[in-house]
């Protein structure tokens, strides 16, 4: 059972403190250009992820093509935990499935619970991680950052697993 989700990442987004002098105001050099990236993984209480970065929005195409990946990745069937997301209920997601029973079924989260899906503790690691270690100056090193932040999760199993061990997921263990 793999637990997945979406997530976007944007150049302005901020996060973490800086400091400065006393009575002076930091200033942090950042390039005036707004992108984006996206991205969509999921893992496994195993420490297994699996993951796709893309430009273009989110929709059910983009979701397809995510399927079609873990279904070309994984031997048996996959049994997929996510969000209501109006792609992930697509007709063209309910076709691609119709055509692939054998190879991957949704279950859905009840209504809005973002704290059920282990899959958003990686978004924040990844929205957490990214700022700190480079300033991407167009959406082409944006997205390298954060294929570069999903392949270095990928290697560390042990922190995946972690991410099942909060509160309102260890439902996922049992």
């Amino acid at each position: 059972m793999l637990f997945a989700d979406q997530v976007g990442v944007r150049s302005d987004h901020i996060t973490g403190r800086t400091w400065g002098e006393k009575g002076r105001t930091p200033v942090v050099r950042r390039t005036g250009n707004r992108f984006s990236v996206n991205a969509m993984s999921a893992i496994s209480t195993k420490g297994r992820m699996h993951f796709m970065v893309f430009t273009e929005t989110f929709d059910a195409t983009v979701m397809c093509r995510f399927l079609d990946r873990l279904a070309g990745h994984i031997q048996r069937k996959v049994h997929l935990v996510l969000d209501g997301h109006s792609a992930h209920r697509s007709r063209k997601v309910r076709d691609w499935l119709a055509t692939h029973p054998d190879r991957v079924e949704l279950h859905f989260l009840p209504g809005y619970a973002p704290e059920l899906n282990p899959d958003e503790l990686v978004n924040a690691d990844l929205k957490r991680s990214l700022p700190h270690h480079s300033r991407a100056r167009d959406q082409g090193r944006l997205a390298a950052e954060t294929r570069r932040f999903f392949h270095r999760r990928q290697r560390q199993p042990h922190i995946i697993r972690s991410y099942f061990g909060g509160p309102h997921v260890r439902y996922t263990l049992e």
